[in-house]
């Protein structure tokens, strides 16, 4: 079952949906794993923390697929804490050295998505240590941003939270969101 995750995520797709809004490929990503999101959810996937590539199938389900399925909702951000747990342990287990560096790239997505500036100290080491440039590039703008705020400004509005002056002009600013 966690195969059909990696499947779909790193071959059936393009890289380019990985990040782009399209409501038909969140669609989808209901449709045909939105149960799975719930297990995930609950935590009825705990087996699958007990491999590298059952655990970046759990950790994509909740970091990712959760961004698709909740797509401007506050519900795309809740289970991030969880992802971030699950990655760290991840990781403490040595499993991303047994992935690719794309596949890494996305066990260590939930740090990059962490609106903890001690968590973004992790990921800037991690990203480096990937060597893939473009993760790393874009790992620095969001800790810049955190560094910044705190957070990220750009989900103050989905997740009800009240916007300071310097945060709604950042919000207007050409690439301030991602």
């Amino acid at each position: 079952m966690y195969q059909d995750v990696l499947d779909f995520w790193f071959d059936d797709i393009e890289p380019k949906q990985w990040f782009q809004k399209d409501i038909d490929f969140d669609n989808k990503i209901i449709t045909r794993f939105g149960k799975l999101h719930q297990q995930a959810v609950q935590s009825e996937l705990s087996a699958w923390r007990h491999s590298p590539k059952s655990a970046l199938a759990e950790i994509i389900i909740l970091d990712q697929f959760s961004r698709n399925i909740y797509r401007d909702q506050p519900e795309s951000f809740a289970v991030d804490p969880m992802a971030l747990a699950l990655a760290q342990v991840a990781i403490s287990n040595g499993f991303d050295k047994e992935l690719t560096p794309t596949e890494r790239s996305f066990l260590y997505m939930p740090f990059m998505h962490s609106e903890s500036v001690v968590i973004h100290e992790e990921a800037v080491k991690l990203f480096r240590d990937l060597g893939i440039v473009n993760n790393l590039d874009f790992e620095l703008k969001h800790k810049k941003i955190v560094d910044r705020f705190g957070r990220y400004p750009h989900r103050n509005a989905i997740l009800g939270r009240q916007s300071s002056p310097e945060e709604l002009a950042f919000l207007v600013e050409p690439n301030s969101s991602f």
